[in-house]
C-alpha cells in the first residue's frame, strides 16, 4: 500500500522542513509513501525551502502553483497529482500532529474516510478559544445539515484515493476550510463510510495564521446554507 500525504502551503517556511521530517518518521515502515507539498507561490519562499532541503529525495515532491490559488484548490491539485492508494490531507503549521497518521491509516483500511476529530470522545485542541468557537459552529452545522459528524471543520483526514477521485471534486474543493464539510456531505450522499477518531489539535508552531474569524464565519455560514439547500433532494435529509 502507498500513502500520499498532501501538504498545502502558504508562507510556512518556518515549519515545513521539520514537519516533513516528522511525517517521514511517523509514516508506518510497511507503507510506501510520497509527500506532496503544494505551494501557493509563498512570498516567504516555502517552495524553494522544500526543493532545496529535499533535493534528491524521491519521497518529497514540491509543486509550485501561481494561478487560481487557495487552500482547497491546492488540496485538489495534490489529489490530482497523488499516486497512492490512500490520501492523507493535513495542515502545515503543526496544528495536525503527524503522530496521528498511523492511526488514521490503520482505521482507513476499514472505512472510506477517516477524520481526526477534536470533538469525539478523546479529541481535544490546545487553543481553547478556537476550540470553543469551532465547537459552537459545529453544533449549528449538525442541526442545519442534519449530520452525525461531530467535527465538520477539522480537515485532518485520510481517504481511499480511488473513491475520493470518483467524487465531484470541482463542486467540493474551492474556498477555504469549507471544502471539508462539502466533502463530508458528498461522501455521505453516495453512501461511502465515514468514521471519526479522536485527535489532539496542537497550537501553531511558527508563523502567522491566515484565518480571519469574521470573514470565515460569513463564508462558512453561506456555504453551509447553500449545502442545506442542495441537500433538500437527498433522502434522509
Amino acid at each position: 500500500m502507498k500513502a500520499s500525504v498532501i501538504l498545502p502551503t502558504y508562507n510556512e517556511s518556518e515549519n515545513i522542513t521539520r514537519l516533513i521530517r516528522s511525517i517521514k518518521d511517523c509514516l508506518p515502515a510497511d507503507w510506501e509513501r510520497e509527500i506532496l507539498v503544494v505551494d501557493d507561490n509563498s512570498p516567504d519562499g516555502t517552495f524553494t525551502v522544500v526543493r532545496d532541503a529535499f533535493a534528491g529525495d524521491p519521497e518529497v515532491r514540491p509543486y509550485l502553483r501561481t494561478e487560481d490559488r487557495g487552500l482547497a484548490k491546492s488540496i485538489r491539485a495534490g489529489i490530482d497529482l497523488a499516486t497512492g492508494d490512500r490520501i492523507v490531507v493535513m495542515d502545515t503549521d503543526f496544528t495536525h500532529d503527524p503522530a496521528e497518521i498511523p492511526k488514521l491509516l490503520h482505521v482507513g483500511q476499514m472505512y472510506d474516510l477517516v477524520s481526526g476529530s477534536r470533538f469525539c470522545a478523546g479529541g481535544s485542541m490546545q487553543d481553547t478559544q478556537h476550540y470553543l468557537a469551532s465547537l459552537a459552529f459545529n453544533w449549528l452545522m449538525r442541526i442545519v445539515l442534519r449530520t452525525q459528524v461531530q467535527d465538520n471543520l477539522g480537515g485532518y483526514f485520510t481517504m481511499d484515493a480511488r473513491r475520493l477521485k470518483s467524487l465531484p471534486l470541482d463542486r467540493i474543493f474551492y474556498g477555504y476550510g469549507d471544502y471539508f464539510f462539502r466533502l463530508l456531505f458528498h461522501v455521505e450522499k453516495v453512501g461511502m463510510t465515514i468514521v471519526e477518531v479522536p485527535a489532539r489539535y496542537m497550537a501553531r508552531n511558527a508563523g502567522d495564521s491566515k484565518s480571519n474569524f469574521m470573514k470565515l464565519l460569513f463564508t462558512y455560514t453561506s456555504a453551509m446554507l447553500r449545502l442545506r439547500m442542495e441537500s433538500r433532494g437527498t433522502p434522509g435529509r
